[in-house]
C-alpha cells in the first residue's frame, strides 16, 4: 500500500533519487531514464483514454486502463535494481511476467482479426483516438529503447523489455481500430509531394 502524505520531499534537491530498494542514484542514469519514459508512456493513455468513450471504444479504454495499470508495475520493476536479490527483500518486489506479454499479443491478434492488410504504412491521424495511439506507440517505443539501453549495462527485467516492445505493436494496431478498423486509416504515399 502507498502513502504519500507529502508530495515534495526535498530529497531529490542535489539531483538524486532513491530506488525502491533505498539505492540513491543520479535523476539523469539510464534507471530513471528507462522509468521516466515508461510513465511519459503511461500519460499518453491517459490522453487516448479521453477519447476513447466519444468513440464508442468502451472495450479499448477498458484494456487501455489495464495497461496502465501494468505500466505503474512496470515502473517498479525497472525502479528496483538487482533481480538476483529478489528474494532476500523486505517485500516481493514487482515484476512484469511473461503472462502480461502474452496478454498483449493476444489482444493484439483479436483486434486484427478485423483488419484488412495494410498495403503501405499508415500516417498518425484519422481518428483523434488513432492519432493519441499514435502517440503511445511512438513513446513507448522511446521508453522501449531506454530499457533496452538500461538492459545492456545493468540488471533489468527481460520480460519488462518485451512488454514495451509488444505494447507499440498494440498501440499501432489499436490505431487500426479506431480508424474504423483500417478504413479510415491516413496512409503514407511515398514521394507524393516531390
Amino acid at each position: 500500500m502507498v502513502v504519500l502524505n507529502k508530495i515534495y520531499t526535498r530529497t531529490g534537491d542535489k539531483g538524486t533519487t532513491a530506488l525502491s530498494d533505498g539505492t540513491r542514484i543520479e535523476k539523469h542514469s539510464l534507471r530513471v531514464d528507462a522509468y521516466g519514459s515508461v510513465d511519459e508512456t503511461n500519460a499518453t493513455i491517459g490522453l487516448a483514454r479521453l477519447h476513447c468513450a466519444d468513440e464508442g471504444q468502451n472495450d479499448m479504454d477498458a484494456a487501455l486502463g489495464r495497461i496502465q495499470n501494468d505500466l505503474f508495475d512496470l515502473g517498479a520493476d525497472l525502479a528496483r535494481p538487482n533481480m538476483g536479490q529478489d528474494d532476500q527483500a523486505e517485500y516481493t518486489p514487482l515484476r512484469i511476467l511473461e503472462t502480461q506479454v502474452v496478454r498483449l499479443e493476444a489482444e493484439i491478434d483479436a483486434m486484427n482479426e478485423n483488419l484488412s492488410p495494410l498495403r503501405s504504412f499508415t500516417l498518425p491521424g484519422g481518428t483523434a483516438l488513432a492519432a493519441h495511439l499514435h502517440l503511445v506507440r511512438t513513446v513507448s517505443r522511446r521508453a522501449e529503447r531506454m530499457a533496452t539501453k538500461l538492459a545492456a549495462v545493468e540488471d533489468a527485467n527481460p520480460a519488462a523489455v518485451k512488454y514495451l516492445n509488444r505494447l507499440s505493436d498494440w498501440a499501432f494496431v489499436a490505431s487500426r481500430v479506431a480508424n474504423s478498423n483500417g478504413e479510415t486509416d491516413v496512409l503514407w504515399v511515398p514521394g507524393a509531394n516531390r
